[in-house]
């Protein structure tokens, strides 16, 4: 299991949250990606969770598609969470209904926000129909427990829409890295299949994972660190290296990273692991499934009732 230091990431991301808009071209595309699933999904939930909402780039997209809901952003950043406030403001007009409902004199629904770590978030259980959360979870080092946290805070049947990355996320970046030291310079990422095994163990069933591949492109190897930056994505590990290192060890990474050139562009491969579960336990098939209540029916006794039966008519 990795070991991350939330006081490092909380550091980060409040360093960040000036220059993340800018900078956080992925996290749009995706949260505008994980916006187009809930098409296909029927339900209107009344209380939506927005964990590890940032600065307010989906909950802006679940209050467009569910003006009507209640929306509460969650965040480990306290500098993020203000940030979302003014976007939310800025961007979000009111739509033509919460317009009317003002007209009448009906209030409408206010976003909350909550300063609190994924771990543990000060709600009541059960009190969200729906959580979404956009590339977040990268950022967990447990995420048995963030799991069992979702759901006790979803009602039975809730839903969770979430999108984290997968292990070829920054390959690049990383296999240069491994050609300078063996130091751990990159978070490492959860294969799908190990997501979807978490959410079973901790009460959610009928998972649905797939994977989307993204690639931004670079004119020089330094813009993916200069991006990363300013998004505040950088290395979480509590046995990371500490203080500066020295500007022959940098450089030779940047000289490793020119070899993935192509098309006289730098690459920066990202693995979007989308995923969907229901607050309901996972019905399970094979030997091994729970058979209480299951009546077993020989085909002998089946064939012997079906002709006695063929005899009475």
């Amino acid at each position: 299991m990795q070991h991350f230091s939330r006081e490092h990431i909380q550091h980060h991301f409040d360093h960040a949250a000036a220059t993340y808009d800018d900078a956080a071209i992925l996290q749009k595309q995706v949260a505008a990606h994980l916006d187009e699933r809930l098409e296909l999904v029927q339900i209107q939930p009344k209380t939506i969770l927005d964990v590890g909402a940032g600065t307010g780039i989906l909950t802006a997209k679940m209050r467009q598609r569910y003006p009507d809901s209640r929306l509460i952003a969650v965040d480990l950043s306290t500098h993020m969470l203000a940030k979302a406030q003014l976007n939310l403001t800025q961007q979000c007009p009111p739509s033509f209904w919460q317009k009317t409902k003002k007209t009448l004199g009906i209030k409408a629904n206010a976003i909350e926000f909550i300063h609190a770590d994924a771990n543990n978030i000060p709600l009541d259980d059960g009190c969200a129909d729906m959580i979404v959360t956009n590339l977040m979870l990268q950022w967990c080092d447990d995420l048995d427990t963030v799991f069992k946290e979702f759901r006790r805070l979803l009602k039975p049947e809730g839903l969770l829409m979430m999108t984290t990355f997968g292990p070829d996320t920054l390959k690049e970046l990383r296999q240069a890295w491994a050609q300078v030291d063996e130091q751990q310079h990159i978070n490492t990422f959860i294969d799908m299949h190990d997501i979807g095994d978490a959410l079973i163990r901790n009460g959610f069933g009928q998972p649905v994972m797939d994977i989307e591949h993204f690639t931004l492109t670079y004119d020089k190897p330094i813009g993916v660190l200069k991006d990363l930056k300013a998004i505040g994505a950088t290395s979480a590990h509590k046995n990371r290296q500490v203080g500066l290192m020295g500007k022959q060890h940098f450089t030779r990474m940047l000289e490793a990273y020119e070899a993935f050139r192509a098309d006289e562009k730098i690459p920066a491969t990202y693995e979007v692991v989308h995923g969907h579960a229901w607050a309901a336990q996972e019905v399970f098939k094979g030997p091994d499934r729970d058979r209480s209540g299951l009546v077993e029916v020989s085909l002998e006794s089946f064939k012997a009732q079906a002709f006695k039966s063929k005899n009475n008519l």
